[in-house]
């Protein structure tokens, strides 16, 4: 009688040459993708009117090249090492404590994912009732279980397909055309009401720009534990910096901006109401929530990476389906809005996570023989990130002017630099 083999763990080794097979393109346009979301939106239009036009600009600016830059840094060392995000924490943390910071990743993952799923089912009926329709109190449920179908749909199929077919050929075209079309029309509505004083208007206070950079930055951020699942399906580490780095930065950009740019304009609606006040504002803000999919679609796979990674007897897909599941169900049933601050108190502890993570791993041709002989835990790498963790809510608490993300990125970021060992 012979012992029925246990399944590879395909997030803990390196991922086959023949599957890598991103290149500058594929990279660039998933993460211009993902980039791309009401919520960006909704978050550039939160700085109006704390901020004049001018620092506004200038947070979302750099704030977004700083992000991507992290986004990207990590992607060419996913890619290089070939490792998914639970494999690096392996490598750092060690394997049994790395459990503590994956099973972080799941929840917060599932609970992203709930959030995209209840904004998605609050635009369709938004725009469902703009044009006259949806009326009836019982749409909210059926919205919420036709984006859940969409996102299990989707999960059951190959990713790289996703990637390289949908998003690439089809997605991209039409939601640049939307954010074309949206940017087109409110600058008109800008021009009408006096460009130039526009530009000049004063904040009203409330928000330093080092704070709104603090926000800014958190929206890349919390895409730190997905970008080495994908990543490591590229051909050259180069290619997956420069085409993460410049595809999310460049939808960062214009997202926050359109979301300044509308509060601006119209500053007494929401956003969605503003966006479908405009001339063909409906069919852009459908085609934008369309791409709002994979948004929730990267959250379902990273979670089900993550979540294999701990438990491989099941299959990335069969995680993938479950977890797209349950956030349809927790869509349903949780006040979603309320949880956004148990969300981003998760976000927190991704930064000094990954400064460990970008300082311990940056520019190592070894990544992948750290996770084969890693120890159970790694003390310096664990006693730096709760450090950060401290440093983090410390500043939040006695000197947010300073803002809490930057700090506390370059602190856990230097000490895990300093303290890393040498190559062997």
């Amino acid at each position: 009688m012979t012992t029925p083999t246990l399944p590879a763990n395909e997030a803990l080794a390196p991922i086959a040459s023949d599957r890598r097979v991103f290149g500058l393109r594929d990279h660039a346009s998933l993460w211009f993708s993902l980039g791309v979301g009401l919520l960006v939106m909704q978050v550039g239009a939160y700085l109006m009117p704390a901020l004049g036009t001018k620092e506004a600009l200038l947070a979302i600016v750099g704030g977004s090249l700083i992000g991507a830059g992290m986004l990207g840094w990590v992607a060419k060392i996913g890619c290089d090492s070939g490792l998914a995000s639970a494999g690096l924490m392996h490598a750092v943390y060690g394997r049994s404590f790395a459990r503590l910071p994956i099973v972080l990743n799941i929840v917060q993952l599932l609970g992203w994912g709930t959030f995209e799923l209840v904004i998605m089912r609050d635009a369709t009926v938004a725009i469902g009732r703009q044009s006259g329709s949806m009326l009836a109190g019982y749409w909210p449920v059926l919205a919420t279980l036709l984006w859940g179908a969409v996102i299990t749909l989707l999960i059951s199929g190959s990713m790289v397909q996703l990637v390289r077919q949908i998003i690439s050929r089809v997605a991209l075209p039409l939601v640049v055309l939307s954010l074309l079309w949206l940017t087109w029309k409110f600058l008109g509505m800008a021009q009408a009401q006096g460009l130039e004083a526009l530009w000049q208007r004063r904040g009203e206070g409330g928000m330093g720009v080092l704070p709104a950079l603090d926000l800014v930055i958190a929206m890349p951020i919390s895409w730190l534990p997905l970008v080495a699942d994908y990543a490591r399906h590229g051909k050259s580490g180069s290619a997956a910096l420069r085409g993460t780095w410049a595809g999310y930065a460049l939808a960062n950009i214009w997202c926050y901006a359109l979301g300044v740019l509308v509060a601006l304009v119209l500053p007494s609606e929401d956003l969605v109401t503003a966006l479908l006040l405009a001339q063909g504002g409906l069919i852009a803000l459908s085609l934008i929530l369309i791409d709002e999919v994979d948004n929730a679609y990267g959250d379902a796979y990273s979670g089900a990476v993550s979540t294999h990674s701990l438990l491989p007897r099941w299959s990335v897909r069969q995680w993938g389906l479950l977890i797209a599941v349950l956030s349809t169900g927790l869509a349903l049933v949780l006040p979603m809005h309320s949880l956004e601050p148990f969300l981003l108190l998760l976000s927190s502890v991704f930064v000094p996570l990954f400064g460990v993570i970008l300082g311990r791993l940056a520019g190592r041709s070894d990544v992948a023989a750290q996770v084969a002989s890693a120890r159970a835990a790694h003390t310096a790498p664990i006693a730096i990130w709760l450090a950060g963790i401290a440093c983090y809510h410390l500043l939040a608490q006695f000197a947010p002017a300073l803002g809490s993300a930057l700090p506390t990125l370059a602190l856990s970021f230097a000490l895990a630099w300093m303290t890393r060992p040498h190559s062997a």
